[in-house]
Formats: C-alpha cells, structure tokens, sequence
C-alpha cells in the first residue's frame, strides 16, 4: 500500500485550480530545450567550458590530447554549475488587464512568468515568488506555489514589488509595463540593495501604435478619468513620442543598473520572449 506525503497533499491542493496557465506554461516551456545554463566560469561542474594554457600549478590536470596538438601544455576547465536563487515578480495593476485583442497584459506576462520557472527549474535553480511565504525551492511544488502566489488577495492587484528581503546576489525577474509612478525608484532601490534585476516590459499593440482615429473617448483603467477627443488622430504623433521616450527611460534606468530589459508586445509569440529571457538570465 502507498501513502502519500505532506508535500504530495499540498502539490495536490495547490494545483487543484491552476490547470489552464499551468498547462499553457508547461507547453511554452517544453518547447525550449537550453538544459542547465551554467555560470560561464571555471569551478565544480560536469560541463566542458574551455582549454587554457598551462601554468605551474596545473601538473595533475593536464589534458595530454589536446596537448598533443601543440607546442603547449593545456589543462581542460570545467564549467562552473551552482544553484542560484531567481525571486519572480509580475505587476498586478489594473493598467496589466488591457487588451486591445485577445491576450491581455496580465495574462501574457503570468505565461511567460510561469514558463520562466518551468524552465529555472529543470536547469536545478531555487525560485521563488516575491512576497510570498514560502522559501524558493528547485521542485515541482514551488512551480505551484508560485502559481498560488499569483492568485493571492494581497499580492495580486499590487503593482510594484512587496519590500522582501533579498540576500544580495539574487536574482529578480519583473513583468510589467513599468507605468506606474515609483517604479524606476523601486528599481534603483532593489539594485543598491544588491539584486540583480531582469525586466521584461510587456507592451500591448494598441500602446504602441495608437491606431486610433475620428471621435474616441479614453477612459482610465482605474475608472477615474476620461478623455474626449474630436480626432484622435491629431494627438497620435505626440502620444507615441511620449510612449517611447518611457520605454527608453525605463531601458536607460536598467541599463545604468546594469539590469537586462526584454521587451514583448503581447500580438508576438511568447517563445522568442521566454528564450531572450531565459538567455539573460544564464549570463547574468
């Protein structure tokens, strides 16, 4: 007869109502094959990095084949694989919930989170969803719990990170559209704790290209505001203006951090996103 464990109990309770992003972030993620990503310098690991030229303290790993080849002794460096420590954040404001076609920001970005994690974890990393209870783990079960953290009251209208600790040294990937107010000061501040950041700012089509025209009202998505125009076109040119110099400042801000910055417009495929990303994570 076989029992079953806690944490068998938990996964069970956890996944009970995540099918549809779990499934979808599964798929996304089976679809990239990266492996484990190591930390692209010499240390413990199964994995070839490179040949360097020998020096004295080298006698007992020389590679004698490969010296064979030259005039010169070599010794062969094995890539250095450790764990890290990846926290996820996505924003949960109200601004994440539009949609100009049938994919919404929020929804975009909790995909390409979820496949993130899928990913990290195969390749043995700990991750973790910022603000939550739980410690971040290498396992199946922090996948749902990361996916529970999404659908939690507290966290998940909130649009920019909770004030969790972060031993410095992590990692943190954020999905947002970095409009709200704070967010480049809350970027600078997790960065001179010593986080190392990931954005990845989610565009939505209609954003970007303002494909509006004649009579069209605008109205906030907190419900508060409203706009009136007579012919939207005559506002377009200085609205795009506007729209860019933000993702400039936003990839400015992160640059100078030295933080990575994907973008992604939600009309594109999430897979070139979730491979950009995952690749930035891996050099980091």
């Amino acid at each position: 007869m076989t029992g079953f464990s806690p944490l068998q109990h938990e996964a069970d309770g956890l996944s009970a109502g995540l099918p549809p992003l779990m499934v979808a972030a599964e798929r996304l993620a089976a679809s990239v094959n990266l492996g484990i990503h190591g930390r692209r310098r010499a240390g413990m690991g199964e994995s070839f990095w490179q040949f360097r030229r020998y020096q004295n303290e080298d006698a007992a790993r020389i590679d004698w084949r490969q010296s064979a080849k030259s005039q010169h002794l070599f010794v062969r460096e094995r890539e250095w694989e450790a764990a890290q420590t990846v926290w996820l954040w996505r924003d949960g404001g109200a601004g994440m919930r539009f949609a100009s076609g049938s994919t919404s920001k929020m929804e975009r970005a909790e995909l390409l989170l979820m496949a993130l994690a899928a990913l990290l974890v195969r390749g043995g990393e700990r991750v973790g969803f910022l603000g939550g209870a739980e410690r971040p783990s290498a396992s199946r079960l922090a996948l749902l719990r990361i996916a529970q953290g999404l659908m939690d009251p507290p966290l998940q209208a909130r649009e920019l990170p909770p004030k969790s600790p972060i031993a410095r040294g992590a990692e943190l990937v954020w999905l947002g559209d970095f409009l709200e107010p704070g967010a480049l000061d809350a970027m600078r501040e997790l960065a001179h704790g010593g986080v190392i950041g990931h954005l990845v700012r989610i565009v939505d089509p209609a954003e970007e290209d303002f494909p509006y025209s004649g009579r069209a009202r605008f109205e906030s998505v907190r419900g508060h505001d409203a706009l009136l125009f007579g012919r939207a076109e005559s506002v377009g040119d200085a609205y795009r203006a506007r729209f860019r110099a933000h993702g400039e400042e936003v990839t400015g801000t992160a640059l100078k951090l030295g933080w990575t910055v994907t973008s992604h417009r939600t009309d594109h495929a999430p897979l070139s996103a979730l491979i950009a990303l995952h690749a930035a994570i891996g050099t980091a």
